[in-house]
């Protein structure tokens, strides 16, 4: 059975997806504890949570949770002829980007 769990804030995070696997922390004064223990994989995401399976943990408010890329979807670099970059930045002060780089191989002759 899934668990929904609910954050304080809204996700913004365009990396997280479904069949991302879960992890949490228990964080005293601000500081995680123990390795980050097992939640389950993501089946939902909304605005402001996130549903795991097989998610039968009791988690505490102020636990930190994080997340990994499933390695069996996403384990090899792009493919194709080309491949399109969007870089947003929504904040109002000045920013500047000194590096942006890519694995490339030639993926059909």
């Amino acid at each position: 059975m899934a668990q929904t769990i609910t954050l304080e804030n809204n996700i913004d995070n365009n990396s997280l997806q479904i069949g991302d696997n879960a992890y949490y922390v228990v964080l005293t004064n601000g500081y995680g504890d123990t390795d980050p223990k097992p939640l389950g994989k993501i089946t939902e995401i909304g605005v402001d949570y996130i549903k795991v399976n097989p998610g039968d943990i009791d988690l505490e408010e102020n636990d930190f949770i994080m997340f990994s890329k499933n390695k069996e979807v996403n384990n090899s670099s792009l493919l194709g002829y080309y491949a399109e970059v969007k870089l947003t930045n929504n904040s109002t002060d000045k920013a500047e980007l000194f590096a942006l780089g890519s694995e490339v191989l030639e993926s059909s002759k």
